[in-house]
């Protein structure tokens, strides 16, 4: 009976201190939630925000939702429609001009060539300007004598890289000192200007002159005013030529045709160098029509 009741005794004991299998008691007291509260989570994404948009306005209204505009039939229009009106027009006005122009220049050069192959006439004692645009580039001759005491140089003028002067000096016909004409003899260096360098280039006595009544070339807005008193002359102003020497308004271009020796000799030696007979008038009409 003893025995009984002490193992009795041993089993109560066992139960009251044994613990639950698998379960632990926590090592940190656990807070209260009562008086402890955490933050919410927020939640994690990886999109980025958006942002604000015009559209999230309530108030915004699109273009799209306004209503159409309807355009008058008389509006005036702006200046740029205009020109771009005009620059047809006037382009076609051009290229017409041009046209006419090219059909001008082209019978000019045909005359002044038919001209040119004729044979030379003898120059009348006395001739009228105002006849001399319509015998333009005629090949002529005249006899007189050289004023080389009138000599002028019109210049400076280039020819193949080197400064010269046009050398023009009055002939003078024998027995009739009015019927003086400009003779243009041609080019000469710009080392030879002085006549005491070029004795070979002051013929003396009489001498027979061939050239092309010509009407000289025009002063442009770069060319210097001339200065007759001091017989500076920077483009051939024939009237006023003529009334510092005494001789007519006549222009001869004296012309030849030297081989390559032989200008070598006239420049070395200061001899004016003429201009071969030929029509040499510029003809760039065409190239304007296509431009416009």
């Amino acid at each position: 009976m003893a025995a009984n009741r002490a193992s009795a005794r041993i089993l109560h004991s066992l139960r009251t201190q044994s613990r639950p299998i698998g379960k632990t008691s926590p090592r940190w007291p656990q807070p209260n939630s009562s008086t402890t509260r955490l933050p919410p989570r927020r939640p994690i994404s990886s999109t980025p925000r958006r942002p604000k948009q015009a559209a999230d306005d309530p108030g915004f209204t699109s273009i799209v939702d306004n209503p159409p505009e309807l355009v008058r039939a008389g509006r005036k229009h702006g200046p740029g429609l205009i020109i771009l009106a005009i620059i047809p027009i006037t382009a076609f006005l051009l290229g017409t001009w041009q046209v006419k122009r090219l059909e001008w220049k082209t019978d000019l050069i045909a005359k002044c060539e038919d001209r040119i192959v004729r044979q030379p006439l003898p120059l009348p004692p006395r001739v009228d300007p105002s006849a001399i645009a319509e015998f333009d580039f005629r090949r002529v001759y005249v006899t007189g004598r050289f004023r080389h005491d009138q000599e002028m140089l019109v210049g400076s003028r280039m020819r193949d890289g080197e400064q010269g002067y046009i050398v023009v000096t009055p002939l003078e016909r024998e027995g009739d000192d009015g019927a003086k004409v400009l003779v243009n003899r041609g080019w000469i260096s710009k080392a030879n200007a002085e006549q005491s360098k070029r004795p070979a280039g002051l013929p003396q006595g009489e001498v027979r002159v061939e050239g092309m009544l010509r009407q000289p070339w025009k002063k442009n807005m770069f060319t210097p005013v001339n200065r007759p008193d001091k017989r500076e002359f920077y483009f051939p102003d024939v009237q006023q030529m003529a009334a510092l020497t005494g001789s007519q308004a006549v222009w001869i271009e004296q012309t030849m045709e030297p081989d390559y020796f032989q200008f070598l000799d006239y420049h070395a030696r200061g001899v004016p160098i003429g201009r071969p007979a030929e029509v040499n008038l510029r003809n760039n009409h065409a190239q304007y029509i296509f431009t416009w």
